[in-house]
């Protein structure tokens, strides 16, 4: 386990990007979501490993490149903070009802993060769609859910991040990281 690798999970449309954006503006080191890079990379290439496509590739591909991320992350001192981690994918497979390909259940298992994960909650006032987040509202609040339950179900912590601006999230989630210590 790697105590001093830090996720951000929650629904489309959260405020986890912004929330990550600012962390490294503030110095600390970010892994950034998976899942965005690869709708970009497909959409360039005319790939079909999406999310409206073939989910079962995207998955794979989402977990393929979270799992080259934390090896980078092994590589730089002090906190790294993810967009997302490796049981999302989990959780992904699990709200599209597809099957779980033994490699990414056992990655989920083994791969490990801190044990406090940190949750972007549904918020209306910030949920937007985009080119990359087609989600509506209720499918991102289904989307925390199955988060939630997945982390929860690999046995970690969720710390809920307060409905706030975004520099109070990053206070909220500094002061968090290691609250005993």
């Amino acid at each position: 386990m790697s105590d001093h690798f830090f996720i951000v999970t929650g629904g489309p449309g959260a405020g986890k990007t912004s929330l990550i954006e600012a962390l490294s503006r503030r110095g600390l080191h970010v892994m950034p979501e998976s899942g965005r890079a690869i709708i970009q990379d497909e959409r360039c290439r005319g790939g079909s490993a999406l999310p409206w496509a073939d989910r079962a590739a995207y998955a794979e591909r989402m977990v393929d490149r979270d799992l080259r991320a934390y090896s980078d992350a092994r590589a730089l001192a002090g906190p790294v903070i993810f967009d997302r981690g490796i049981p999302d994918t989990l959780g992904y497979l699990t709200l599209c009802d597809l099957p779980v390909p033994p490699y990414i259940a056992a990655a989920a298992r083994q791969v490990r993060y801190n044990p406090r994960v940190f949750l972007a909650p549904c918020w209306d006032d910030i949920f937007i769609q985009d080119a990359e987040r087609k989600q509506t509202r209720a499918e991102a609040e289904m989307t925390c859910g199955v988060m939630v339950e997945t982390y929860k179900g690999l046995g970690y912590e969720i710390v809920e991040l307060p409905r706030t601006d975004v520099e109070s999230r990053v206070d909220f989630l500094l002061a968090q990281m290691w609250p005993n210590k």
